[in-house]
């Protein structure tokens, strides 16, 4: 998942009044640093909490299933007796 694409999809979908330099001044920062946001494949733990906030959106949740599917592909069949070692 890239992260800062998902926030820019998030803010999207606000109404209309939920521009970029509002998304910056909810986080008292610059419209600048709001569009480097966009472009981080990862981020700080703690700016996306904030993000979530005040986006009212679980970015943690969307990491979480993305990590449980990957975990889930990943796991051997426990039907295939190769992988157990029989």
């Amino acid at each position: 998942m890239h992260i800062g694409n998902k926030i820019q999809e998030v803010l999207r979908r606000h109404p209309k009044e939920h521009t970029v330099t509002w998304f910056a001044r909810q986080l008292n920062c610059h419209r600048v640093n709001a569009y480097d946001i966009f472009n981080r494949r990862t981020i700080d733990t703690e700016l996306l909490w904030r993000i979530s906030v005040i986006l009212d959106y679980d970015f943690f949740h969307d990491i979480s299933a993305e990590i449980q599917q990957m975990l889930k592909d990943k796991a051997p069949d426990p039907h295939d007796n190769e992988s157990r070692g029989l």
